[in-house]
């Protein structure tokens, strides 16, 4: 983040009046919480010196059924407002800007619209937007067909039911972990409005009208229902005249939508549901607990349940978390487990998933009786200590490499703010945390706290939630019987009013927008150059070695981040290695040759945010067929905790892979929570298949993460449990893994504020000048191939790389692909081959994408054909050219749509604003800035992968100079009637679509 160093100018504008000034020093903010006098409307300015600046208007949203108005409503009050009547400026100033992140989100009580920028101009622009857009949308009728619902008569005039809402909610709910949560907050919620689901439920959603929308916008989205935020160094005064002046001026007091707590159950309750699967297996039932706790408004409160929270399941060796990873009747711990704090009155969660219907009364007793058993023990002062120890790095910690940090900190304090709690108790919690340190002294205040709030809680639900390969048809019948009903009662006139409506919205979505309405930014605003870290390079022996550490200063709260890396330069039988992604996901997972697992996770805990692994690897940037690849092991934690630096080395000597039951625990977990995530990320999976053939990274990928290598660990797990062999031989061949991967040379990377450069430089080399490896691991390529097992061997790659190495880029391709996973809608991606990052025609293709996106794909796959998105991009790691599609109703008719974008390109005239607004959103992507650390770290990755700044900034260059001549040259030269490979994530029932589509089919195995 960069940084304006000046004195903030905290004076407000004269319509607010003060209600508290704090300045938080670990966070360098002053905060500042300001009533609008007018309307009421709560204003909350968090001063940074930093120069991005983020902005939220967020309102109470609680419906009190499933229609899905809060989520429609967020939908449609982007689609026009009354100061910028346009159909989508929303989308449109995506394409205006210089955004470091746009959205709007529906949460279960809350609906927010958040924005980011580093450009002042920019800020104020989108701040219109939008204002104008959450106070004063226009709402109009049609918006809310093709946003929300709608009924259109197909060619054979039955009629359907649309929307692109109605289609992405199908999508969510075929999830299976959306499904318990719904079920869950269905009984724990009897009479508030978590019972209900805000997105949506698709079964409901057709009977919200637009009136009903138009109403609950009226009495939900006025400024006295309303939480703003800002964070920045723009200052408040000016931000607060924009708010007076553009929208709260023109209203007076209103009706707040005050947070209500929850009729309490007087006993606990046990119900049982189903949710959709394809085929009933074994070992697929959830049992899920969860009880209904205080509200979140009392900082002292939430930060002792938090603590409790910590001491129970915080890492594999506290207790709730250790049973319930080794549960005898299930598979792992439920994906809904530990404290929830984003509703007006917190949940706990606790629960296994993988068991059977049977054993519902005895996993609840157990987890009643593990409780019991922590209540009746005197809890461990260090498990307290490491628990106070991860809430004070989560504190200090600086996001924003995902999200924005000024956006980050906003968002962990809003929950609170809208349900009228102060936030700041979120952003400082020293004083609560004093507090919480004099309480634990007294050894039966945590354990009486666990009585109160969960033994002896009775507003506890269990829901057993039961696989059903019957559902999905079930619920697709009865949307057909209800659109036959419809049917039925259908007049000519209502026919006619059907088909009247499909044309005007037709019409509408294919109206030119008078775009000169909207604020902008240009070409002649995008900075000059990039930002890029600098660190040195020093000098270190590391194991023996002469090496490099690379060090980097930034400002970093009181954390250092630290990181060992092993280049795999000519190490193709690793970079191969089948295992290689599951070896990662248990390393540091498992014990060490003095420690068992679960006591080396409370070691982790105590003196670290825990230790990872990765690899981290790029395509060359001149030939798709080399990879720069390194092992990458790292940590963070405060300053006064070097011990961490010996975890790092811990990991790498001294891990072992003898600890069966618990490899079996963490693989049945990832098995799981791989399967559960397919249908949020489908179009991830597709874009990875279909571009699997076009380098040598894009092959790694797919077989190493892909679908394949979910059905090889599916395979393996199905192996009858008796058959202990085959753990065995796992564990041989990750212990060859290992002792090859930890022989490697070494080298280091430490981020830190300046002053502790130094003795961090002298306590690595310090940790690293004795080593088990310093004498190397005799490479021995036939063995570490001969270890692998039997299903695992499907997934080696004989040569390294797709295709021979002199086979050209540009003959890549593989068969048309179709994966049936649960899902109710389609996941569509086609991949064309295309050249390397360094080509002369990289950077026209880099803009080619949100071009086709901006232009035509984003009218024809969502405005028209209702997906909830779809578009392009350029991957240099795949050296492909992708097109996607996410929760989509079609198939066909989307393949047909990425390849009709090139023939508009190619044959329809363009307007030149079209490539400015392409250029400007590959650059303000470029530009986007991560956290002090993370800029640290991606600088010198950036520059191992041989692309540092120099590269970056000729890049950029060459991005500006794009033309429309550029687009079309490189549309017709790799996208334009050229060979493709196509892939679909499908629903089960669609086989017989996507056969007769000329795709070849897999499942994913039950």
């Amino acid at each position: 983040m960069k940084q304006d160093n000046a004195a903030p100018d905290l004076t407000l504008h004269p319509s607010f009046e003060l209600i508290q000034h704090r300045k938080i020093e670990a966070l360098s903010l002053d905060v500042l919480i300001s009533k609008h006098k007018q309307t009421g409307a709560m204003h909350y300015h968090l001063a940074h010196p930093s120069d991005e600046n983020a902005f939220l208007v967020g309102f109470r949203t609680q419906p009190m059924d499933s229609k899905g108005e809060a989520h429609i409503l967020e939908h449609t009050a982007l689609c026009g407002s009354a100061k910028y009547p346009v159909r989508d400026p929303f989308f449109s100033m995506i394409k205006r800007s210089l955004n470091t992140f746009m959205n709007a989100m529906t949460a279960a009580d809350w609906t927010a619209y958040p924005f980011a920028t580093q450009n002042k101009n920019d800020y104020f622009n989108l701040l219109s937007v939008y204002l104008d857009a959450s106070f004063f949308p226009n709402l109009h009728p049609l918006d809310f067909a093709q946003e929300g619902i709608r009924v259109e008569l197909d060619e054979n005039d039955k009629p359907q039911f649309k929307g692109i809402v109605f289609n992405e909610m199908k999508g969510a709910m075929s999830g299976e972990i959306d499904q318990l949560y719904h079920s869950v907050a269905h009984h724990l919620f009897p009479t508030t409005t978590y019972h209900y689901n805000s997105g949506g439920d698709p079964a409901d959603i057709p009977d919200l009208t637009h009136a009903e929308l138009i109403e609950f916008h009226k009495s939900h989205y006025h400024p006295s229902n309303s939480v703003i935020m800002s964070f920045g160094n723009i200052p408040v005064q000016q931000t607060q005249a924009k708010l007076h002046e553009d929208a709260l001026a023109q209203f007076g007091e209103g009706k707040k939508h005050e947070s209500r707590p929850e009729t309490r159950l007087s006993a606990p309750i046990q119900v049982t549901e189903t949710y959709t699967v394809d085929e009933v297996d074994k070992a697929q039932t959830h049992h899920a607990m969860a009880w209904l706790l205080p509200e979140i408004t009392d900082p002292k409160q939430r930060l002792a349940l938090r603590l409790l929270e910590g001491v129970l399941i915080e890492h594999a060796g506290s207790p709730l978390r250790a049973y319930l990873d080794s549960h005898p009747l299930a598979t792992g711990p439920s994906p809904l487990l530990g404290l929830d704090d984003s509703h007006f009155e917190m949940v706990f969660y606790a629960g296994v998933r993988g068991s059977e219907a049977e054993h519902a009364d005895a996993v609840e007793q157990g987890v009643l009786d593990l409780l019991q058993q922590v209540a009746d023990s005197e809890i461990d002062p260090e498990a307290i200590e490491t628990i106070l120890h991860q809430i004070e790095i989560d504190q200090r910690h600086i996001g924003g490499d995902s999200i924005p940090y000024g956006l980050n900190l906003m968002l962990e304090g809003f929950s609170t703010a809208i349900h009228d709690g102060n936030p700041i108790d979120i952003w400082e919690v020293d004083e609560h945390l004093q507090w919480l340190r004099e309480q634990v002294k007294d050894p039966s205040w945590l354990p009486s706290l666990l009585r109160k709030h969960l033994i002896d809680n009775p507003h506890r639900v269990r829901v057993t939630l039961v696989p059903d390969a019957t559902k999905s048809a079930k619920l697709a019948e009865a949307e057909q019987a209800r659109l036959d009903a419809i049917e039925a009662t259908l007049t000519e006139a209502d026919k006619q009013k059907l088909k009247e409506q499909a044309e005007q919205l037709t019409a509408r979505q294919a109206a030119e927008d008078d775009l000169s309405l909207l604020p902008k930014v240009g070409l002649e605003d995008v900075p000059d150059s990039i930002s890029f870290i600098h660190g040195k390079q020093v000098d270190i022996k590391l194991a023996g070695d002469d090496s490099v550490l690379y060090q980097y200063e930034a400002g970093t709260n009181g954390l250092y981040y630290y990181q060992v890396i092993m280049p795999l330069a000519g190490q193709d039988e690793l970079i191969n290695h089948p295992l290689l992604p599951i070896y990662l996901g248990l390393l540091s997972e498992l014990g060490t040759d003095t420690l068992p697992a679960r006591d080396f996770q409370a070691l982790q805990a105590a003196h670290s945010s825990g230790v990872t692994a990765r690899i981290s690897q790029r395509t060359s940037p001149q030939n798709p067929d080399l990879l720069s690849s390194y092992f990458v092991v790292a940590t963070r934690a405060l300053n006064r905790k070097p011990e961490a630096i010996d975890l790092v080395k811990q990991v790498l000597e001294h891990s072992i892979f003898t600890e069966k039951d618990r490899i079996k625990e963490l693989l049945q977990q990832r098995r799981a929570g791989w399967q559960s995530r397919l249908a949020s990320s489908g179009h991830a999976y597709a874009m990875q298949t279909a571009s699997r053939s076009m380098s040598r990274q894009a092959e790694l990928e797919y077989v190493r993460s892909g679908l394949p290598a979910l059905n090889a660990l599916k395979e393996f797990l199905g192996n009858p449990t008796e058959d202990e062999s085959k753990w065995d031989e796992l564990s041989s061949a990750l212990v060859v893994l290992h002792k090859r991967l930890a022989s490697l040379p070494k080298q280091a990377v430490i981020v830190c504020e300046p002053e502790q450069t130094e003795n961090f430089k002298q306590l690595i080399e310090q940790n690293w000048a004795q080593s088990l490896y310093t004498n190397k691991v005799e490479q021995d390529s036939q063995a570490l191939a001969n270890s692998i097992p039997a299903e695992y061997t499907q997934l080696q790659l004989e040569r390294g790389s797709a295709v021979p190495q002199e086979a050209d880029t540009l003959e890549r391709q593989a068969d048309d692909m179709a994966w049936l996973v649960a899902t109710n809608v389609y996941h569509n991606a086609a991949a064309y081959p295309v050249v390397p990052a360094d080509h002369p025609d990289t950077a026209a293709l880099m803009v080619l994408a949100p071009y086709l996106r901006n232009g035509y794909l984003h009218g024809a796959i969502r405005e028209r054909g209702g997906a909830y998105g779809g578009g392009a991009g350029y991957d240099a790691n795949a050296c492909a050219f992708k097109f996607f599609s996410y929760r989509d109703p079609h198939c066909a008719e989307t393949f047909e749509h990425f390849e009709q974008s090139v023939n508009w390109l190619l044959n329809e005239p363009q307007k030149p604003e079209q490539l400015e607004e392409a250029i400007l959103g590959i650059i303000s992507g470029m530009d986007k800035p991560g956290s002090p650390a993370g800029e640290a770290v991606k600088s010198c990755f950036a520059d191992l992968h041989n692309r540092g700044e120099a590269w970056q900034q000729k890049m950029r260059g060459n991005i500006l100079e794009v033309t429309l001549e550029d687009l079309q040259r490189v549309a017709t030269t790799y996208l334009k009637d050229k060979p493709s490979s196509k892939a679909v994530l499908a629903p089960h029932d669609k086989e017989e679509v996507v056969q007769q589509l000329g795709f070849k089919v897999a499942k994913v195995a039950s």
